[in-house]
């Protein structure tokens, strides 16, 4: 068989990047050693419930037009998704349990009430400062990019958004830290902060990038602000992003594990799959693998070895602990949020293992995704649980399944400060590690991604030392989360068409 393009893995940024090149015409084939496309945001089913596997957090997904890159992927292949919305999360902190809305004005009422008003001035600062740097943030569409000397042309319709910019696009690189330095200084807020930077990118606010944090700014704290969640749930989203890919004549291989990048001379060629078959690439392999999954692909002398041990080194975050759960509803309150964040000690810092952990109750919003009377539930720990307290253990012993209890209980033990009596209504119990996260999503050491701290170090570009392959997803620029794995998407794909193609594409979906 033989493709212009075959992209490993259909995670977002895989489908993602394999749907805009197949709607720039090229022949795609997308292989996923899954029988179920997604990755991390795949969906599946027991029993009548509806279960996310990751993602459930999604915002400036609902509304036109968009900032996000993600929504921008969906334009272009004209693939939309119904966006149910909502603006109110429960937050179950220190400082008591509350909830708290999206948006400037309500989050000052919080800070009213628990911190005073001198907390509020000091976040309305904050505001007033980041407002412009989120301008800057947005000034050019990751839409527009590309790893070439293409992206002059691309990129200069911005240069007048971007002019005025100028100095604050530097520091936009940095750690956003640098920036909350300068105005706040109460700590609850520092707190809240550093754990929005967490939910970002698996970092505190010392290693998260100052854009990343602007973006949000601009998204988050704007009148009439409303988070979004994918009416189906996120197999929801997966599903647009396949029908699109297919649409404009590109093939999803599931089941189809690369076991090698193939190589001839000095260039990727295709990949052969674990049952022996090969799959040509005229033009190019693109990786959604994490860095660490796609080095083992790669024969031996195909890459320098300087390069394959430094990105070997690079840092990960932490994997997870996931607790899926189907329950009896009843009697619970029509009034309960469908997203919960829990922090039990704001001194162990947000990275500590099981320190914060989230909850998300979609069929508040969409009930079918569970029967009459049922909620579907997901609680977990977003990139802070250790693999290594997991590593070498069998899945199937009993060690293993009562390690799995013992760590679960912390899930357990948040979940019951929102729904009391949830042990009693559940019909529907799974529990996932780091070692499920491994095995089912092909990640290394189920590692949430990249750890690379802003200020120190750059997320490399999606190029490589191989001739014919690139890389997309969670280990490129600009890191990990949807916005950015989509943006990635964009970065590869445009890569590796022309400028006039790229150009007309913008043209058509209303950038620039």
């Amino acid at each position: 068989m033989t493709a212009d393009i075959v992209v490993i893995g259909s995670g977002v940024g895989g489908l993602g990047c394999g749907a805009l090149l197949a709607r720039y015409g090229l022949r795609v084939v997308v292989c996923e050693s899954h029988t179920i496309p997604g990755g991390a945001a795949h969906g599946f089913q027991r029993q009548g419930f509806h279960f996310d596997s990751g993602p459930s957090l999604y915002s400036g997904l609902s509304y036109r037009p968009s900032n996000n890159p993600l929504s921008q992927v969906l334009d272009a292949i004209a693939e939309p998704v119904d966006w149910l919305t909502y603006d109110t999360w429960g937050c179950c902190l220190p400082e008591g349990t509350f909830d708290t809305q999206v948006g400037a004005e309500q989050f000052c009422t919080v800070l009213e009430r628990l911190r005073g008003p001198a907390a509020v001035a000091e976040w309305q600062r904050l505001q007033a400062m980041m407002r412009p740097y989120g301008e800057a943030a947005i000034a050019l569409p990751p839409a527009a990019l590309r790893a070439d000397w293409g992206a002059v042309q691309t990129a200069a319709p911005f240069a007048g958004r971007l002019l005025p910019h100028a100095l604050r696009v530097a520091r936009l690189t940095g750690p956003f830290q640098s920036l909350m330095d300068e105005v706040v200084r109460d700590p609850f807020i520092r707190n809240w902060l550093d754990l929005l930077c967490f939910l970002l990118s698996g970092l505190p606010a010392a290693g998260t990038s100052a854009a990343e944090m602007a973006f949000m700014f601009a998204d988050w704290y704007r009148p009439g602000v409303v988070l979004d969640y994918p009416k189906g749930g996120s197999a929801a989203l997966v599903s647009a992003l396949v029908q699109g890919l297919e649409k404009f004549g590109g093939t999803l291989r599931l089941g189809a594990h690369v076991a090698q990048v193939i190589v001839k001379g000095d260039r990727a060629v295709g990949v052969r799959l674990r049952t022996g078959e090969e799959i040509l690439a005229r033009r190019a392999v693109i990786s959604n693998a994490s860095v660490w999954d796609t080095l083992p692909l790669l024969p031996a002398g195909s890459v320098p070895e300087q390069w394959r041990s430094q990105r070997q080194q690079t840092p990960a975050c932490d994997s997870f602990m996931h607790l899926h759960l189907g329950i009896d509803a009843t009697g619970l309150s029509p009034d309960l949020a469908c997203h919960h964040i829990v922090v039990q000690d704001w001194a162990a810092g947000v990275t500590a293992p099981q320190n914060v952990i989230l909850i998300s109750i979609p069929s508040i919003l969409d009930p079918g995704l569970a029967p009459p009377g049922k909620h579907v539930i997901h609680v977990y720990t977003p990139g802070n649980e250790p693999y290594a307290l997991w590593q070498g253990l069998d899945r199937r012993s009993p060690e293993y399944a009562e390690f799995k209890h013992q760590r679960s209980a912390a899930l357990w033990a948040a979940l019951a400060r929102v729904i009391p009596d949830v042990r009693d209504r559940v019909e529907v119990s799974l529990v996932g590690t780091p070692l499920t996260h491994e095995r089912f999503l092909r990640r290394y050491r189920g590692s949430y991604g990249p750890a690379i701290a802003a200020g120190k170090a750059l997320f490399p570009g999606p190029k490589t030392p191989l001739n014919g392959l690139l890389c997309c997803g969670d280990s490129t620029f600009p890191g990990i989360g949807l916005p950015a794995v989509a943006a990635s998407s964009w970065l590869t794909a445009n890569t590796l068409v022309s400028v006039d193609q790229h150009r007309a594409l913008l043209r058509q979906i209303g950038i620039g």
